[in-house]
């Protein structure tokens, strides 16, 4: 029987928010709701940071490459260094998987949580003051504690998420994540340095007018997308792509609207990550609401073979995601 959910008024603090709806989670030992401290203690130190970007040599390019092939920004680096730290501190983490290392980390610690984590989406918006974000996927591991860290553990469906969620660095600063039990935003008062709560029970509407795609690909889109986007013209559907995953589903779930970043001719598999990218976002989409798929299927019920594995993305209001889906079969 689902555990009952006690209405906390909007300005309440994270951390209490947290404590009052513990026992949602079927391993209430107070596990998760400090891995949760641990994540919002990590967002507000990149918070600080991406906010004096300007003003210290911390922008642009590292110089280097990451585990897939991508041009590491110094922000990139950092957020990722000040999540391992705070997740490897807390001690409730077994192992991390980020976009940012080649293998898993095994934390060498008797935690009983994985996490998978992009710690800065939206690299190429650094340096022109963007808004970037932060996606993180928690699983429970799969092996008994005290053995060895294996792929069972790591190599997770969405479906077994037992939270997910994302931090938006914007014109305000949200955390927004779900246990499984819904949505909820939390909206970063820097003068109490708290998260509050901002965003109850946040729902994405069942149907909307803003497709989100970077149409600068549609030469390398096959013939099913490019008609759906001329149905979107067709129908004055307004074109919205920031280019940080993050920040066009955010607005996507409160406005409605669908996001795609389909199969190109470049990238035939895909370009975003199962892992740590759209498991997340289809596990927040699907507790509000909405739908996420890779063309075929649900994402959450793709069995991944590797750790950054890529997928075909579609995912937002469901008669939108639907339609699309629609013309991709």
């Amino acid at each position: 029987m689902e555990a009952s959910r006690i209405a906390l008024p909007i300005g309440t603090a994270l951390d209490r928010f947290i404590k009052n709806n513990q026992d949602q989670f079927q391993y209430a030992s107070g596990e998760l709701s400090q891995l949760l401290r641990d994540i919002a203690l990590a967002s507000k130190v990149v918070n600080r940071e991406i906010n004096k970007a300007g003003l210290i040599d911390i922008m642009g390019a590292m110089g280097s490459q990451n585990s897939t092939g991508e041009q590491q920004q110094k922000l990139d680096v950092l957020a990722n260094i000040r999540f391992t730290r705070a997740l490897s501190k807390g001690g409730e983490v077994c192992a991390l998987i980020s976009e940012e290392t080649e293998s898993f980390v095994d934390l060498n610690n008797e935690g009983n949580y994985v996490i998978a984590i992009d710690p800065l989406d939206g690299s190429s918006n650094i340096d022109v003051n963007v808004s970037i974000g932060t996606i993180f996927s928690i699983y429970r591991r799969k092996s008994k504690v005290g053995e060895p860290i294996n792929e069972q553990d790591i190599l997770q469906t969405g479906d077994d998420q037992v939270a997910a969620g994302y931090i938006l660095y914007g014109s305000s600063t949200m955390l927004v994540y779900t246990t499984g039990h819904g949505v909820n935003g939390f909206t970063y008062e820097p003068t109490l340095g708290e998260y509050v709560l901002s965003h109850p029970d946040m729902t994405m509407p069942e149907n909307g007018k803003i497709y989100s795609i970077n149409e600068g690909s549609a030469n390398s889109f096959s013939p099913a997308v490019n008609e759906y986007l001329k149905y979107c013209k067709d129908s004055n559907y307004t074109a919205r792509y920031i280019g940080s995953l993050v920040a066009d589903f955010h607005r996507n779930m409160l406005k409605g609207g669908i996001y795609i970043y389909p199969a190109t001719a470049k990238d035939p598999h895909g370009k975003l990550r199962l892992m740590y990218e759209c498991n997340a976002l289809a596990f927040i989409a699907e507790q509000a609401g909405g739908i996420a798929s890779d063309g075929k299927g649900r994402i959450m019920e793709i069995k991944p073979k590797d750790l950054h594995q890529r997928t075909p993305f579609y995912v937002g209001s469901v008669k939108m995601v639907e339609k699309a889906i629609g013309f991709v079969k």
